[in-house]
């Protein structure tokens, strides 16, 4: 029985380096990876087809004047009915999207270069209230 429990406490020993952090105990750990820049807007699947949504959840819209795909020309009253996307002041680019320098010095996202707004109409996930307001605001899809 002895003999048992003493080889049995020198597997349990000689297995704790391999338990160590999931290396041989002496390594040192893996650097951490670096961050992956998060896009600022999913894809939803609606019954009227793909459309972009902000992380929460809200629709988002492009503007038919906002063609050079450089600035927004939707500025100072136009702000209160049509809230651009924000970005901060270091956002970089990913994917499709882009940030994009505002007539205030603040930045915003646009998606293929086109400027991303949310509606105020719309009070929850999953509205579309904005779309229906002029023709000249669309609701921003991905085949855009």
């Amino acid at each position: 029985m002895s003999r048992f429990i003493i080889a049995a406490a020198a597997i349990a020993l000689s297995a704790v380096p391999a338990l160590a952090n999931g290396h041989g105990g002496g390594d040192a750990p893996p650097p951490p990876k670096p961050e992956a820049t998060t896009a600022p807007a999913k894809v939803v699947l609606t019954k009227q087809g793909p459309k972009l949504v902000d992380l929460k959840g809200m629709t988002l819209y492009t503007y038919e004047r906002d063609t050079t795909g450089k600035s927004s020309n939707c500025n100072g009253k136009c702000t209160e009915a049509w809230v651009p996307l924000p970005a901060t002041a270091d956002a970089k680019a990913v994917g499709d999207f882009t940030v994009i320098s505002r007539n205030d010095g603040s930045k915003m996202w646009a998606y293929r270069y086109r400027p991303l707004y949310t509606s105020p109409a719309d009070k929850a996930p999953g509205d579309a209230n904005g779309n229906a307001t002029t023709l000249q605001w669309r609701i921003a899809r991905p085949e855009e």
